[in-house]
């Protein structure tokens, strides 16, 4: 049996393959080391592009299972990939306590002043009295309710949030205060003090958070995406930062990155930006390896595979 590994996560997983297990290497680019024809199992590396995915599809037709180590699979399911039978599974659940984190990051930022008082501290200033802000009973919207989203969930109800989501069946799930459907949840954005993307970007979820959502949101409501850029009208987005419809973002995610340095998001001081980096952890390496070991296993064992994705919904 033989397999394609990405150069960036090869040496990592190279040891633990079994002994009947060939391996091909291909860097991002769309370059072999090794002969890849007749290779039946793909883990694409980060950041993957649409020439190389289409490179190696077109060079191993043989592939029956993919793995993604990502969540979003959006820059999969091209009309060339769907073209084949292939299984296609994904990084669902590695980068949640990362990102989950990274969302309280955003909002303690936003409610502890954290930039107003370090340019206190950068000008020698002692001054005490910032309003400061409390997560505790603030109303927290997850848009996306999925392993990310539940690890917010989780984190946040420590700080004694009330915490609301909104997903595709809304059945009650631990740790949220209220479920709605995807028709729903912009009933909810009047009443939220901080509402977080966790939805994959899909043909329905693509400028989701438009000029009507943000034209519902409170003043002081704090918009943070860990997503995608795309789930985003930025033009709508900029109007509302600069003409104050709320009160400010902390944003992981843009629609074309990195930003391009004459965007006027990085100017604005009601924005938090940051170089989508918010599931990169040490730990985050070692939970890709070990789901594709496990799926590996499985897939030579003839098992149900660990997130299989319904390129259907795309996600």
């Amino acid at each position: 049996m033989k397999i394609i590994l990405p150069v960036e996560l090869a040496a990592d997983i190279e040891p633990l393959l079994p002994s009947d297990v060939t391996y091909v290497r291909v860097d991002s680019d769309g370059n072999f080391e090794g002969d890849p024809r007749d290779a039946e199992v793909y883990l694409n590396g980060f950041k993957l592009k649409n020439t190389t995915l289409h490179t190696v599809l077109a060079a191993a037709p043989g592939i029956r299972w993919q793995h993604t180590p990502s969540s979003g699979v959006n820059h999969i399911l091209t009309p060339t990939f769907l073209k084949h039978d292939i299984v296609l599974t994904n990084g669902s659940g590695v980068h949640a306590i990362s990102m989950a984190e990274f969302v309280l990051n955003f909002m303690l930022y936003h409610a502890k002043k954290v930039q107003k008082l370090q340019e206190l501290q950068f000008s020698h200033y002692w001054y005490k009295w910032l309003e400061l802000e409390e997560l505790y009973k603030k109303t927290l919207l997850i848009i996306g309710t999925g392993n990310i989203g539940r690890e917010i969930a989780l984190r946040a109800k420590a700080f004694g949030m009330r915490i609301w989501g909104s997903r595709r069946h809304p059945e009650p799930l631990p740790n949220f205060d209220k479920i709605v459907g995807v028709n729903e949840w912009r009933s909810l954005l009047p009443e939220a003090d901080y509402i977080v993307i966790a939805t994959p970007l899909t043909p329905e979820t693509k400028g989701l958070i438009d000029v009507e959502a943000l034209r519902l949101m409170r003043p002081s409501a704090y918009l943070i995406n860990i997503a995608r850029g795309a789930i985003v009208d930025e033009s709508a987005l900029l109007t509302a930062l600069g003409e104050g419809w709320i009160a400010g973002a902390g944003l992981d995610t843009f629609e074309t990155e990195p930003l391009p340095p004459e965007s006027p998001f990085w100017s604005l001081p009601n924005v938090f930006i940051t170089p989508h980096c918010s599931a990169l952890t040490p730990q985050l390496r070692q939970r890709i390896v070990a789901l594709f070991i496990d799926n590996l296993t499985r897939y030579r064992n003839g098992q149900p595979l660990r997130n299989v994705v319904d390129k259907t919904v795309g996600y």
